[in-house]
This record gives structure tokens, sequence and C-alpha cells, in this order.
């Protein structure tokens, strides 16, 4: 059983392990150094989220955190034994391999987690190279370039006699063409060399303001509390936000920005930081219950709750918006539930089965695929975006919460699972009647 209390003591000894100190571990996880301090005594849990960046910034697992070395190396042996499920390794024997030769059992989990790393760069790069816009239009530019520069080179080689002053031209457009291709092709490296890791460089104005929020944890203190509520106040301590995002750099990124963060102010208004927390613990996230406390909409309430941290008994949620073509708007990631980066995700999400029953929530327990499949709980509803028209049609706008789930929370042995994936390109589910294209892994067991 995991020994939470000593969860502390091997965050210290991890710690002076890496010659890091105190302060700097707590600068770097956004807490201050007296509540580390007590953290490392025992004498406050740290989970959820705050673990998560801990165990980062300390290069580790969490588990080994909370459990101990070993323990997390038996859980990563016993994960990578079951990736490969027809080779049939001995599972029960995963503590005798780990005891009689620590090193071997060290390496395999290691592999096993490199493997794991690599599925998720590619899953990355096949998206970028599948939807990505900006990656689209360089192809472009250096394939317009390349005709342009066959289509002189057939003149000049047609045989053909062309006039002295012609021939001049011909050659002048080919030097201005090769100059394109190269400048083109200097580019599109550039762009590739950039987004060789998964944390992408942003592309388009929405992605600007994602990598910002990922960077934040999707939590805007600025925007928390505070002197006004008055459209005014409001909008100056919004502004004064994107200005000092260093990320946002065309306008249109900004004024992204500035919609999100004008509706993130105005939930914060609606539902009080320390008001919402203490009701988020009486509701247990019972997503009606906080609606009706606070007398807001289901999707203001998947916002608040996504939006605001996390501590040892509020497991982390991710959040994940569309409109009613199912363009993605709004990502906020949850290890273990992979979001596309482009294009449309996985038309069984309960996201999409919202759009076709405006005003009537869903909720359903999904399985992701993987050597370890993983189940989460999501609450979806659509709700029109603005206020009703006769002379346009309903803007829809569907919105999901993604909270982790194991078998112990469900009330009933019946509970139906639903197999949803990321997105068609990376999903490995062979025989689903949703596929609209083949899987980069389709080779893999599902």
């Amino acid at each position: 059983m995991p020994q939470s209390r000593l969860t502390g003591s091997r965050i210290r000894e991890r710690r002076l392990f890496l010659g890091q100190k105190q302060s700097a571990l707590a600068v770097a996880v956004g807490i201050s150094a007296a509540y580390l301090n007590l953290i490392e005594h025992n004498r406050r849990r740290a989970g959820g989220k705050l673990l998560q960046d801990i165990a980062r910034e300390l290069k580790t697992d969490p588990r080994s955190l909370t459990e101990g070395a070993e323990a997390a190396l038996l859980g990563a042996l016993r994960e990578a034994g079951q990736r490969m499920p027809e080779v049939a390794p001995e599972l029960h024997r995963s503590e005798d391999l780990a005891g009689r030769f620590p090193g071997w059992s060290a390496l395999v989990a290691a592999q096993h987690q490199r493997i794991r790393d690599l599925e998720q760069l590619v899953e990355a790069l096949s998206d970028r190279l599948t939807h990505d816009p900006e990656l689209a239009a360089s192809l472009h530019e250096v394939i317009s370039a390349v005709t342009a520069i066959r289509s002189t080179v057939g003149i000049l080689t047609g045989g053909g006699d062309i006039d002295p002053e012609w021939q001049l031209r011909f050659m002048g457009n080919m030097r201005d063409e090769g100059r394109r291709l190269s400048s083109a092709a200097q580019g599109l490296v550039q762009y590739l060399d950039a987004g060789a890791d998964r944390d992408m460089a942003p592309v388009v104005p929405g992605e600007e303001l994602a990598a910002f929020l990922d960077r934040r944890g999707h939590y805007l203190p600025e925007l928390e509390g505070g002197e006004g509520t008055s459209a005014d106040a409001v909008a100056a301590r919004v502004d004064a936000l994107v200005a000092q995002v260093k990320g946002l750099e065309t306008p249109a990124a900004k004024d992204v920005a500035r919609q999100h963060f004008l509706q993130y102010a105005k939930d914060a208004i609606a539902m009080p930081l320390a008001a919402f927390r203490a009701a988020r613990k009486h509701a247990a996230g019972d997503l009606s219950q906080l609606a009706a406390q606070f007398r807001q909409p289901l999707p203001s309430v998947m916002r608040r709750l996504a939006f605001v941290p996390g501590d040892e008994d509020v497991p982390l949620v991710g959040l994940v918006s569309c409109d009613g073509s199912g363009t993605l708007l709004l990502r906020k990631a949850l290890p273990g539930f992979a979001l596309p980066r482009f294009g449309a995700a996985c038309s069984f999400w309960p996201l999409y089965q919202a759009l076709s029953r405006p005003g009537h929530p869903l909720r359903a327990v999904v399985e992701m695929p993987g050597p370890t499949p993983r189940r989460f709980l999501c609450q979806a509803v659509c709700l029109p975006r603005e206020a009703l028209r006769f002379d346009l049609p309903p803007i829809l706008e569907s919105m999901m919460l993604i909270e982790p789930f194991n078998d112990a929370q469900a009330t009933g042995s019946d509970r139906p699972v639903l197999p949803v994936g990321s997105s068609c390109r990376v999903c490995p589910r062979g025989d689903c009647a949703a596929r609209r294209e083949a899987s980069l892994l389709a080779g893999d067991p599902a």
C-alpha cells in the first residue's frame, strides 16, 4: 500500500541527491519555501498537480515519491509486459525479476518509458504533417517555385530560337524563383526544427494562447478577486494581462486571448475562488449541484472546475470544447487523454454526441487505448453561445469535462464503457466503425 506519510521524506531525499536548493524547487513549482518545508517534513500532503510538478522538477516518476522506487519499478515492469501480451511475459514474476536483476529491470522500465515518449512524439508529428496550416503553406511555396523553375527550363531547352532579350528575362525569372525556393526551403527547415520536440511552436492565434495557458496551468490569479468588478475595471485588468503575455505577438492572438480572459474574469466574479473551492469539496464534483448553487450554466462551472487549481483531495481534470463544425476551440489536457493539435478528434467523444442533443447533458465512461488502457469520466453539454435570434441559426458550443475514473467509482457493475481514441490517424483500434483514415499505429495491439 502507498505510504503517503513518507512522500515528503522522499521528496527531500531526491532534492538533496540532485543538489537542488529548497527555495529553487519551491519557485519552480509555484509554492513558498515554507510550504515546501512543511511537505518535506510530512506535515502537509502533496498530491494532484503539485505532486506532478515536483516530480517533473526532480526528474522522477511521481510513483517513486508516493510509493517508493521499488513500487514504481514494479509498476513500470507490469506496464511494459502488457505492451505486447502476445509474447506472454510472466507478469506475476515481475517482483522476482526486479529483486534478482535490478539493473536489467531498470533498463526495461526505462526503455518502456522511452517507447511511450516516442509514440507521443510520433502522434504530435503526424498531427502536424497532416493538419498544420503553416506547414501546408510552406510546402505549397516550395512546390510553386519548383514548378516555375521547371517551366522556365523547359522553354529554354525546348530547341526553338528565343530572342536574346527574352532569354535574359527567362534567366532573371529563374534567378528570382531560385531565390524564392531557397528562402522557402530554409524557412521550412527552421520551422520543422522548431517542432522537433513535443512542445511544438504555435502556428495559429489560438495556439499562441494555448501555449501560454499550458505554461500557467490555465490558472490566472491576476483575474481572481481584486478591486473592482465593473466592466471598465475588468477590461483594464484583462488588457494589463494581455500586455504581459510575451507569446502573444499577433493582433489576432491578442484578440483571442482577450476574449478568453474576459470569460475567465466573468466566471471568477460569479464563482469567487474561496467560495467555489469550498463548494467543490462539499458537492464532490457534482456539476448540477454547483450550477444550482452559483446559478451559473454548466459550461461556466466546467471551466471553473478545470481552471481552479486542485489539491490533494481534488484530482486534475481536463477540458475541451468545440463549435458546431466540430473544430476544437479550447484544450486543457489531462495525462492519458490525448488531445489532437489540429483537425477533428474521435467522433465517439461525448463532446460531439452532445452537439446533436443541445441542452441535454451527457455523461459517459470512456477508455483510451494503449499498453495500459485508461478510463475517464466525461461529462458534456451543448448550449447556444449567444442569445437566440430569428434571423440566424443558433451558434452552438459543446464543452466536455474529463476526469480520471477507476472501477471503484462505478455505482453499478453494469456501467458501460465506451472505447474511444484521440484521432483516427493515431488510434490503434482497427475495427472502429467511425474510422475516417488509416492509422499509423494499425499494427499495434488495440
